[in-house]
């Protein structure tokens, strides 16, 4: 479960109900009855969303959209950690875990004879809350784990994720943010009956089970909270704007002390006086019968009893006056931060203003920043952008020093940007080309239930929806800001009154961790059902047929010229992608990628880079090219009617870039620097170790340039590998409105195509090692966790197999149901995150492999790494969860809907596969064929018992080379050895 929901600038949030026509749309609330109940909309929403206030004070908000057979669903509390008691904090986080782990009627076997075993421990986390003595602690906690012990042997732990699973729901999840809890799923548009079933019993009357295990696991999340650096940034930056609020005074996952002592009583008060009608609200989205769905909602949720919400009453925070500055230390690179304390969302028209102000600053490509800071690379990489919530917004710029840079000069260079804003040295005609921006996006968003559900479920939270109004006609009102306004707005806010904050490299000396209790692992009792499980599984729900793509009629081919030509047509809206697709990368050209990159920052002789940008933006299209390891992809994107603009534009660009030397020593620092940063990330270096576990030495990951190599590498070098990309082999992709015929026309009339392409150049090939005997790669990082990999590699890519795996993965460690999650994270609190898959390589002569993951504190890594050996040599047997997994996995074939350009791109995937049908057809057919001993045997020859190679990253002052000799033959490995350079 996510701790902090991405932050979404306001204009994402709100372009989705923006209108597609470009004359302003008249926006008003209207009412209307269907099927027996009353409703309110807003007229021209092109959400048609449908807003419902039950009886008893629920909020329901409906959007249909029929592109596949799913519904987004998203059950929202206007609780976060805002509510949290001053004494308790992380309380409103500790309640989100604990509304997984059932109810009186499903998660217990015998709820008679639980019971009493939970009474008695929320009455020990009393007495543990209020002891301070650390013996008589110690005492107390070896009680509750004893107590906790029995209390297990009548719980049925993950039940509700074997209940979601069993009904094919995707992406369970949920996040805990300062003014939020979200609960979500993407379920079949068929068991809406059964999702409601279970979703109305589960905020009935949650019970706190199993917690003693959860808390471990909300241990290990503070712990993976203190190293990551942008995080802990990211809390003195809220801590230093809001000195009084609790956007600063309370972290959601809450302070080390108040985890170390949680409170049973004070997590139900929190419950019974916040998870009432009147402060939640349900939104879906997809393919639903709203006047159906209203009926169902209303029946299952009318248990709820109205109930009047003390809200957080918000402190006005005093002006700030003169700069804070504060730092952070810690071994990720060094970045600045300029935070700004804005109006909330109920401004609205500060709110608008805020954000046409960010997308002047920054909208990638013609902003202030975009064409002033990083088209001329004046630092590694700089942005910006707004952060809003009910009572304030959080403005933000962002800065990463490039080489020989100091962090001041990047500060100074940010605010000189805010100073050139106040002064109106900008163009006004920026302003519509953001409004028509904003209704691409719009398009692009309307296609996902994700984008309909998050962005209604946002109104709710921020006013209850009450301000849909203004969020429809949200973009047609930036149209009319003004250019004094903006001007206004910026000598307004944009003051000395900002935080400064320096996140440099160094270690935190004021670091601390949770320390590791001593828990017994505990019953999960795979193989029980509550009856309530059963009734739910019973339930009829109507058969979705799955869909199988026919890639002879689902996809049209031509020719252009010496290019083949795969399409597809869009029958739903303007919106094109054009494809130049070439099967080569850096394994064929080492310089290829750095060519792709150094594009952005040419010009030719007509135009410079900058009006290029320029040019881009204002027709509201795109263009990227992108160059992987053995693929290059151009892509150009945008509405139809601009089509002929943006192609034309880009193969200008293309042709004709110039070599430009002083751009390419810019390039050359920024790409030194950002491979030097790369190095302080834990996420690569482990990424890198697995890379060397699975090819050995010289593998992919390491496939660099070496410095001097680097170095002699000119601007004319770069420029003639782009000017001759399109001499080489390649296709032609496109979807959009136009019939092939006119699409080949129109593409035809720029890009040029002779009638012999090059071949590609021949790649460097790179073959998964044999592990022969167990091994362990250690790499030293300063950090509170480890993190420990396990990799070997098996057999070649067998198409036959693929139904196989895929149930292997799902039961054994592919999700939270699965044997993994439960033993590690559930059963014996070793993480809270772990995984294990079988990994099916992307083409036909590749072979497969095995990799597990563990994220542990650094006392618990000989436990979690004992706990995870133990499964990968002995699969647990759960006849009932190999059930669920059959079942899920039919479910997902049978809703999945493969459409748009993503119907050609899972052409090109079956052809490296060697396969030219659909492989879902042969795999839905042999599920139900497949066994527990097929995937025992599986298990057995592919997995139990084999030597692994270890890919251990941790603090060497927290773990022992003694210890890691346990698992292997130790080779510490240096950052030069896993990075190449």
């Amino acid at each position: 479960m996510n701790l902090i929901k991405k932050a979404i600038s306001t204009l994402l949030v709100t372009c989705a109900m923006s209108t597609i026509a470009g004359a302003q749309q008249k926006y008003e609330w209207k009412e209307s009855t269907s099927g027996g109940y009353t409703y309110k909309y807003i007229t021209n929403d092109p959400m048609k969303a449908r807003f419902y206030t039950l009886k008893n004070g629920l909020t329901v908000i409906l959007s249909v959209n029929k592109k596949d057979p799913r519904i987004q669903t998203l059950i929202g509390v206007r609780a976060g950690s805002n509510n949290d008691p001053h004494d308790h904090t992380g309380l409103a986080h500790y309640l989100e875990h604990l509304l997984f782990k059932g109810t009186q009627q499903f998660g217990s076997l015998d709820w008679s004879k639980e019971k009493p075993y939970l009474d008695k421990i929320e009455g020990l986390y009393d007495n543990y809350n209020h002891t301070s003595d650390l013996s008589a602690r110690k005492t107390v906690y070896h009680q509750i784990d004893s107590v906790s012990g029995l209390a297990a042997k009548y719980a049925i732990a993950n039940e509700y994720d074997k209940l979601m699973a069993g009904m094919g729901s995707q992406g369970t999840n949920a996040h805990t943010w300062v003014e939020e809890t979200i609960y979500e799923e993407d379920i079949p548009s068929n068991v809406v009956d059964k999702f409601l079933t279970v979703q109305a019993e589960r905020f009935k009357d949650p019970v706190f089970r199993l917690f003693h295990t959860e808390l471990e696991a909300v241990y290990e999340e503070k712990n993976r909270g203190l190293d990551n650096d942008a995080r802990k940034s990211y809390e003195l930056m809220l801590s230093s704007l809001f000195p009084t609020h609790n956007y600063g005074q309370q972290s959601t996952i809450g302070t080390i002390e108040h985890l170390k002592n949680p409170s049973l009583k004070a997590i139900r008060d929190f419950y019974n006086a916040y998870y009432v009608p009147d402060n939640m609200a349900i939104v879906m989205a997809g393919d639903l019968d709203p006047d159906q769905v209203i009926r169902q909602v209303d029946k299952a949720f009318s248990y709820m009893r109205s109930k009047p919400v003390n809200e957080y009453k918000a402190p006005v925070e005093k002006p700030i006056s003169a700069p804070i500055v504060k730092e952070v230390f810690g071994p990720d690179a060094e970045n600045v931060m300029i935070a700004f304390r804005m109006p909330g969302a109920l401004d609205v028209k500060s709110n608008v203003l805020l954000s046409v102000v960010s997308e002047v600053l920054n909208n990638g490509k013609a902003g202030l920043l975009d064409l002033n800071i990083n088209k001329q690379q004046k630092v590694l990489k700089a942005s910006a952008g707004a952060m809003t919530w009910k009572d304030y917004s959080v403005f933000s710029l962002n800065g990463t020093a490039k080489q020989g840079q100091t962090l001041e000069e990047v500060k100074d260079l940010l605010l000189g940007q805010l100073e050139i804003l106040k002064k109106g040295e900008f163009d006004e005609t920026m302003v519509k080309a953001i409004v028509n921006n904003a209704k691409l996006s719009e398009l692009q968003g309307l296609e996902s239930n994700n984008t309909r559900a998050s962005s209604l479920m946002d109104g709710f939270i921020k006013h209850r929806g009450k301000n849909w109004l203004t969020d429809v006609s949200f973009v047609d009102d930036m149209g009319k800001v003004t250019k004094q306004q903006i001007v206004d707005f910026a000598n307004k806010y944009f003051a000395n009154n900002y935080v400064l904050l320096y996140k440099r490299k160094g270690e935190d000396k004021n670091i601390q961790k949770v320390e590791k209790p001593a828990i017994t692992p505990v019953e999960v009792n795979r193989e029980a059902q509550s009856v309530f499980l059963k009734e739910v599984n019973e339930m009829p729900a109507s058969k979705i047929q799955p869909l199988w793509l026919d890639f002879n009629k689902d996809i049209q081919k031509g020719k252009l010229g010496a290019a083949d030509v795969l399409y597809v047509q869009n029958k739903d809206n303007s919106l094109f992608r054009l494809y130049y697709r070439f099967e080569m990368g850096s394994w064929n050209n080492k310089l290829l990628p750095l060519a792709a990159q150094y594009l952005q920052f040419l010009g030719t002789d007509k135009y410079t880079t900058e009006q290029i940008s320029k040019e881009f933006y204002n027709i509201a299209c795109n263009f990227n090219v992108s160059a992987g390891t053995d693929v290059t992809t151009i892509s150009i994107s945008g509405l139809q009617e601009n089509f002929d603009k943006a192609v034309s534009l880009f193969e200008h660009l293309l042709k004709n870039c110039q070599p430009n030397e002083q751009a390419l020593t810019a390039f050359k620092g920024r790409v030194a620097k950002g491979r030097a940063d790369s190095k302080l990330n834990k996420g690569n270096i482990l990424k890198g170790l697995a890379s060397y576990a699975m090819y050995g030495s010289k593998n992919p990951f390491n496939n660099q340039l070496s410095q001097a190599d680097l170095d002699g590498i000119t601007a004319q070098q770069l420029a003639d590998i782009l000017h001759a990309l399109p001499e080489y082999q390649h296709s032609v992709i496109y979807y959009g409105p136009q019939t092939l015929d006119a699409a080949i026309a129109a593409v035809q009339k720029e890009h040029v195509v002779p009638a012999a392409l090059k071949p590609v150049p021949v790649a460097v090939k790179f073959d998964k090692i044999d592990q022969g005997s167990n091994q362990v790669l250690f790499t030293d990082y300063d950090m509170v966790q480890s993190e420990v990999n396990w990799v070997r590699n098996t057999d070649t890519y067998k198409a036959e197999n693929t139904a196989l795996v895929d149930m292997f993965n799902g039961y054994f460690g592919g999700n939270m149901g699965s044997i993994v999650f439960q033993t590690i994270r559930e059963s014996k609190a070793l993480a809270y995150s772990t995984y294990a898959y079988y990994a099916t390589p992307d083409r036909k002569d590749a072979r497969y492999s095995v990799v597990a993951y563990v994220g542990s504190q650094a006392d618990k890594m000989n436990e979690a790494i004992n706990g995870m050996n133990e499964l990968l040599n002995d699969i647990p047997r759960s006849d009932k969860l190999f059930e669920t997994a059959r079942q899920s996995l039919k479910q997902d074939i049978e809703t999945e809907r493969i459409t748009q350009d993503g119907i050609i791109f899972n052409y090109l995937a079956a052809k490296k596969l060697g396969l030219d049908t659909d492989y879902r057809k042969t795999v839905y057919s042999q599920i139900d064929g497949i066994t527990f001993e097929n995937v025992k045997q599986f298990h057995e020859q592919n997995i139990a018992k084999k030597p692994y190679t270890y890919c251990i990253l941790a603090s060497e002052k927290k773990v022992s080379v003694d210890d890691l000799k346990k698992y292997g033959d130790v080779k510490k490995v240096s950052l030069e050895e896993i990075f190449g350079y």
